[in-house]
């Protein structure tokens, strides 16, 4: 996949209209392969990242994510350095969970283990998307960073996204409920 100049930003040499989404993105192309292959810790597939976020799906087997009175459930890795202390407003590139599939994660995965924060989240948005950051170049545009940026900023012209990053908004810290397994 070439990405070339295209208008103000970037494109796929050979783009196709699914390349981009409703808000002019360029996404980065993966196989849509559904129920083939194992969970990469660390590696995300952006079609099925974007969709679960969008969606609100489980992060790992795409079913609807919990919901309760309480809000969505998200886990999220704390900050070791200011445990139980959370802005008014969080972003995360990490869609949120099942009830079944909450307990599972914070077993087995290695960053999650050692220290997580359950969350019950009322309110969300997209508010932008983690990718390579391309400047103008030649012949082709030149990757100079990966980065978040957000949706009113120019500079989501010049990104080839690979994950949705959701803003968290009005949301309660918790704790895994004991039927979640």
């Amino acid at each position: 996949m070439r990405v070339v100049a295209r208008g103000r930003g970037i494109g796929y040499a050979d783009e196709r209209p699914y390349d981009r989404d409703t808000d002019g993105v360029l996404w980065t192309r993966v196989p849509s392969l559904p129920g083939k292959g194992r969970p990469e810790f660390g590696k995300v597939h952006a079609l099925r990242q974007r969709r679960a976020m969008s969606e609100l799906l489980c992060q790992i087997c795409a079913r609807p994510a919990d919901r309760n009175a309480e809000g969505v459930l998200w886990i999220m890795g704390e900050d070791p350095d200011h445990p139980g202390s959370w802005p008014a407003d969080l972003t995360t590139t990490h869609p949120p969970l099942c009830a079944p599939c909450a307990l599972n994660s914070v077993r087995a995965c290695p960053h999650l283990r050692s220290q997580y924060a359950v969350l019950r989240v009322r309110t969300c948005t997209p508010a932008g998307v983690q990718g390579a950051l391309y400047r103008p170049g030649y012949p082709d545009p030149v990757p100079v960073d990966a980065t978040g940026v957000s949706f009113d900023d120019p500079l989501i012209h010049w990104v080839r996204a690979g994950q949705l990053v959701m803003r968290l908004h009005d949301y309660t810290v918790t704790d895994l409920e004991p039927g979640c397994a």
